[in-house]
């Protein structure tokens, strides 16, 4: 049999998984192990059946993976990838080594890339759907050039509102957007007057990362959350509008302070912190809350911060825009990826006050802005991430009385 026919016959067999497993659970990938407690007891003996590929020499078997992962680039061709990450522990540990960060390969794989830094040499093309009336926002990836299209779903989120604030849940699963999910991967609160708004990673964003001690960060049951997942509140980014005191028309005027990134990450060789895996530790999780930690260990982990080493922390600031005189009205270039004008689109590129070397960033590094009545598109690049992006988008939706 020649090398081509083994890649086909493994791409074939690793599509019939993947296809049996998005059928009989939506929205996870079965393992192969777990077909055998499937009713159709034939489908099971099918998926379990050897085949010429079952016992590959490793490097033929990392060969034979590495051409899958190059011939299926984009999604829902995709799949294939993420199932052959599913089929065992030898198998998951050579996708994983294979499958890149966003950052260099300019895709998304797995769940974890969403909290991963975007592409450096071109902007991450999404999009993101409203609805009113149950007051969710779901996250896609274009899949063609097209401003919509059916896209492949990212991340959702739910406005929660309080007495004193608002908050976002943000979740990997469009019907399961709750606090006490496995699928919740964090949140975004503002304030009373929707003028300032925090940004909160569920699990730590780098190590020494010292958990928030707001009215979240207490202990909860295993009965309330999976023991597996850590129940923590890490802030990553600040939002805060101006206020508008005078009335003064012109666009919203906001500023993003990236807690968990350095400014040095958009100099020349700089990087950001990259999470390579969620921690699904049950000891990890419980280190991370507060009620078991002594005071001088949280005091060490504050002073190991990765920003203290690597000095102050990225500054994004919205593009001041320029007046038209024809059109009378602001404008900016967003190079055909909106044509609705709305209160709600900007463009974030880094702030002077970031920049120790006074050199200007004129590169986007996130835009938003309306394409429909309840469709938005949102580009965004290195250094921040698709969650990161997604929380400062929900921001631009909330209601700001003393910013219009």
């Amino acid at each position: 049999m020649s090398f081509r026919s083994v890649i086909q016959e493994v791409k074939g067999e690793i599509g019939a998984i993947s296809r049996r497993g998005f059928r009989s659970r939506p929205g996870r990938v079965r393992r192969v192990a777990a077909a055998a407690e499937s009713p159709d007891e034939s489908a099971a003996l099918l998926l379990l059946r050897p085949s010429c590929w079952t016992h590959l020499p490793p490097e033929l078997l990392r060969e034979v993976l590495a051409r899958v992962e190059e011939s299926e680039g984009w999604w829902p061709r995709r799949r294939d990838v993420v199932a052959c990450a599913g089929v065992c522990r030898s198998w998951r540990g050579i996708v994983r080594e294979i499958v890149r960060t966003p950052e260099a390969s300019g895709k998304l794989t797995f769940p974890i890339s969403l909290k991963q830094p975007g592409p450096r040499d071109a902007p991450m093309k999404c999009f993101i759907v409203r609805n009113r009336t149950t007051q969710t926002y779901y996250l896609y990836i274009g899949l063609t050039d097209a401003l919509t299209d059916d896209g492949k779903f990212l991340l959702a989120a739910r406005k929660c509102r309080r007495t004193t604030c608002t908050e976002y849940l943000i979740s990997l699963d469009m019907n399961d957007i709750s606090k006490g999910s496995d699928n919740y991967i964090g949140k975004l609160r503002s304030n009373f007057l929707g003028t300032k708004f925090t940004v909160y990673d569920a699990h730590p964003p780098y190590a020494g990362d010292v958990i928030s001690k707001g009215q979240s960060a207490r202990v909860i049951g295993s009965n309330h959350v999976s023991p597996r997942i850590p129940a923590g509140n890490y802030p990553v980014s600040h939002i805060s509008y101006e206020l508008n005191v005078l009335g003064s028309r012109g666009p919203r005027r906001m500023h993003c302070a990236m807690d968990s990134i350095p400014v040095s990450a958009i100099e020349q060789g700089g990087t950001a912190p990259t999470q390579t895996e969620f921690p699904w530790s049950y000891h990890e999780s419980f280190t991370s809350i507060p009620f078991f930690k002594s005071k001088s260990i949280r005091a060490n982990n504050s002073t190991a911060s990765l920003l203290t080493q690597n000095g102050s922390k990225l500054v994004l600031k919205n593009k001041s825009p320029r007046w038209h005189e024809h059109l009378q009205c602001w404008c900016l270039n967003f190079h055909g990826r909106v044509t609705v004008a709305s209160v709600k689109n900007f463009q974030l590129v880094a702030s002077d006050e970031s920049n120790p070397t006074s050199q200007e960033h004129d590169d986007v590094i996130l835009q938003f802005g309306k394409v429909g009545k309840d469709m938005f598109t949102m580009d965004y690049r290195y250094p921040i991430s698709a969650f990161q992006a997604f929380a400062i988008c929900l921001s631009s939706f909330d209601t700001k009385i003393a910013c219009e």
